[in-house]
């Protein structure tokens, strides 16, 4: 019978001595080699590698389906539609992409007449948009372009043995390209119609794109005929799009719709070619998560090589991508910033980029702060510990940051908060009333504006993270205004270059004019008694409410907070019972049409299920919009956009709250990063100081070398005794083979 090994117990001592030792010494070891806490492969350190985190995994990566800001931040680096934005101008400006050229775009009246560049937007029956691409533009190597020795597709023809070992495209033995074509941006656009893919934006397509509709309900004939089988989408006409040749294709559009070309820098209208199609069509490939969801195909600077949504997605630069150079202008400042260094260089810049999931905002703080990221975010868990707050507001990096280099990004985002008042509300839309009647609800509302303190807001609830807004057009979009021409005088006064809230005596004044001298009628002497209506735990909570009742009390007016859940909320704003409430708006592009709308007459709420959720109705303010939205930018379009914000600031509609700011970090060794939500394709511009991070992780990442010490000495203090008990046992054994009878021969 086997017996364990065991050691005998004279020799269990020294054995665990020479155990523990070998473990110091692999402690050592480890302290000499790789940064200790190092997160990513030895093979990488040094590489030219960005690495960045995400929160929540993807859903879509096809770009007829992805309209989310967690899914953008990776395809927009792969696909690439006719146009996108400059990247350092602002306002934000729409130029080629893979277009040879802006689209060329012309109007028809019903009777076939070319009514030229600036029509009369009344008699426009049609518009025709002719999009060029560029000659020589390729597709990232990919196993459906793939051929065989008689020309035929290698890859249309899988079986699930074939399949067995692929997790992803570039996992097949063969990988090809070939040159983007018209076709497969028409093919793109088909897509939308599609009835298995459920396209957000076919609704609003189909409008100017009647053919949509048609071509979605032939589809859905054809998929009734063969439900999982694949619909090639060239033997189906879509009306309204054509392909004139190779690099040409055409898109006729009912009416007029300006903002069309806006949609043309969206993934929704980027390339698919068709044999990606039918490649990810084959059956097997959807169990194996093979779907251009996961795996989108595209001729950008990066392609897609790891999808693992749960831990790691990785972009590696695509080796078919053509020679792009970086921009040489940009908006003042932008040189002063070491923003136009690399013009005219190649790019992208950047060999590989790993993004990482972060589901805690702690762990993501302290890879920053050790370089294991390049760049982060400022949550409020560390916006103590990243930035300053000054007594007016502004903010500044903190010591701690500024000694490692960092540097702060700030931004305006494309979005407007603000405070509406309900102008179907008795008292402070005067529903119904006289002129009389309706002029003093206007001073009403100019009195609430003057009165709520939005800087004072800013500061205390937004850490500093937002300006005050004059309008509802946020900085950076068209219509926007600097310096003195973009005051709101109802609330502001420019004095000394900026702009001054005027003081709490103004808006008691305006509320006297009202008809409220200090809070009350002044024909019946009852309080006057402002409800906010809000959602349990958003606007209305504790602090922000004590805040608004103090802003109100000092002004003599009662504050009431009438707080519910959401759904009832958007009841009460719908069928008109609110008084004043809360609400933002996001812009889905940079047009002033897309935040002016929002108080566009026929877009009200209450009636109609718009977005004019405080149903303002002006007439000259609609018809100033109606023009306007048709209108290419220029000095025709701002003098209109500064009218209609005239009448805004006169009627007060609603207390013009606040744009918000985002903030970012960045190390030192980062270049070229340019804050802009509306920008998407950033990665190709921006660069790395491999050089600066190696040496900045070492610095920060230094081995803790005293527990190796401790662990030293408690080793010599477990060794010691052990080999005094060895040695004398040792000599006891040999004084014992020395004594008489105890040795020598039989």
């Amino acid at each position: 019978m086997l017996q364990p090994l065991r050691f005998p117990s004279v020799l269990r001592p020294l054995v665990r001595a020479r155990l523990f030792a070998r473990a110091a010494a692999l402690m050592l070891l480890a302290a000499c080699g790789p940064l200790p806490n190092d997160p990513y492969p030895i093979g990488e350190r040094g590489q030219n590698i960005l690495y960045s985190a995400f929160i929540e995994r993807p859903k879509h990566l096809d770009p007829v389906q992805s309209f989310v800001e967690d899914e953008a931040v990776f395809l927009y680096q792969i696909v690439e539609p006719p146009l996108h934005y400059h990247y350092l101008k602002r306002p934000y400006a729409l130029e080629p992409s893979v277009a040879a050229r802006m689209p060329a775009v012309r109007y028809f009246d019903g009777g076939g007449r070319d009514l030229g560049e600036a029509p009369d937007p009344a008699k426009v029956a049609r518009s025709v948009i002719e999009i060029s691409i560029r000659p020589g533009v390729r597709y990232q190597p990919h196993p459906a372009f793939a051929r065989d020795a008689s020309g035929a597709p290698r890859y249309f023809s899988l079986t699930a043995a074939d399949l067995a070992d692929v997790h992803g495209p570039m996992d097949f033995a063969e990988l090809d390209s070939r040159e983007l074509t018209a076709g497969d941006f028409v093919y793109q656009i088909k897509r939308l119609a599609h009835p298995r893919l459920h396209s957000p934006i076919l609704e609003l397509m189909a409008e100017y794109l009647p053919g949509l509709k048609t071509l979605h309900a032939a589809l859905a004939e054809e998929m009734k005929k063969n439900p999982d089988g694949w619909l090639d989408l060239d033997a189906f006409p879509l009306d309204g799009v054509d392909v004139l040749d190779s690099h040409t294709y055409r898109i006729t559009l009912e009416g007029i719709y300006p903002q069309f070309l806006y949609w043309l820098s969206m993934p929704f209208f980027s390339p698919v070619p068709r044999e990606v199609d039918r490649f990810f069509s084959q059956p097997g490939m959807a169990e194996r998560n093979l779907t251009l969801d996961s795996w989108p195909v595209g001729t950008g600077p990066y392609m897609l090589v790891e999808n693992n949504p749960n831990a790691r997605m990785v972009l590696a630069r695509n080796p078919n991508f053509r020679h792009e150079p970086y921009p040489c202008e940009g908006e003042a400042g932008d040189a002063e910033a070491g923003l136009l260094d690399d013009c005219g260089k190649t790019m992208p810049f950047i060999d590989k980029v790993v993004y990482s999931r972060e589901r805690e905002a702690i762990p993501h703080w302290n890879k920053f702060l050790q370089g294991y990221y390049d760049a982060a975010g400022i949550s409020s868990d560390n916006f103590d510990q990243a930035v300053n707050m000054g007594g007016h507001g502004d903010v500044t990096l903190s010591d701690d940051m500024i000694a490692r280099g960092i540097s702060l990004l700030t931004s305006v985002s494309p979005s407007i908060f603000y405070l509406g008042f309900n102008m179907r509300d008795p008292l402070v839309g005067a529903a119904g009333a006289d002129a009389a009647g309706r002029e003093r609800a206007r001073l009403l509302r100019q009195a609430i504006s003057v009165a709520l303190d939005v800087e004072e807001f800013i500061s205390i609830f937004l850490n500093g993270r937002g300006v005050p807004a004059m309008q509802p057009i946020p900085p950076g979009i068209f219509g926007a205004r600097k310096g003195e021409a973009g005051i709101n005088p109802v609330v502001y006064a420019w004095r000394d270059g900026k702009p001054r809230r005027h003081g709490i005596d103004k808006a008691k004044r305006l509320l006297a004019e009202a008809g409220w001298p200090d809070g009350r009628d002044a024909r019946t002497g009852e309080p006057l008694i402002i409800h906010l209506d809000s959602t349990a735990g958003g606007m209305g909570d504790k602090a922000i409410a004590d805040w608004l009742a103090k802003q109100f009390r000092a002004l003599g007016v009662q504050f009431v907070v009438r707080a519910t859940d959401w759904n009832r909320f958007q009841d009460k704003i719908l069928q008109g019972n609110a008084q004043l409430f809360f609400l933002g708006w996001n812009a889905d592009y940079p047009d002033p049409e897309n935040l002016l709308f929002l108080l566009y007459g026929p877009q009200a709420k209450t009636g109609g299920q718009g977005n004019n959720s405080v149903n303002y109705v002006n007439a000259d303010y609609d018809r100033l919009f109606e023009q306007m939205k048709v209108m290419a930018d220029g000095p025709e379009r701002q003098a209109i956009i500064d009218r209609m914000a005239a009448i805004l600031r006169h009627d007060a509609p609603w207390v013009f709250w606040y744009h918000p700011k985002a903030y970012s970090l960045q190390h030192g060794w980062m270049k070229n990063r340019k804050p802009g939500m509306i920008v998407r394709d950033t990665l190709k511009y921006q660069r790395i100081d491999v050089d600066a991070r190696e040496a900045a992780r070492t610095r920060w990442n230094q081995p803790v070398r005293w527990p190796l010490a401790a662990a030293a000495l408690l080793l010599a203090a477990f060794i010691a005794p052990a080999l005094r008990f060895w040695r004398r046992r040792e000599r006891a054994t040999a004084r014992a083979a020395d004594a008489p009878g105890k040795g020598g021969s039989a």
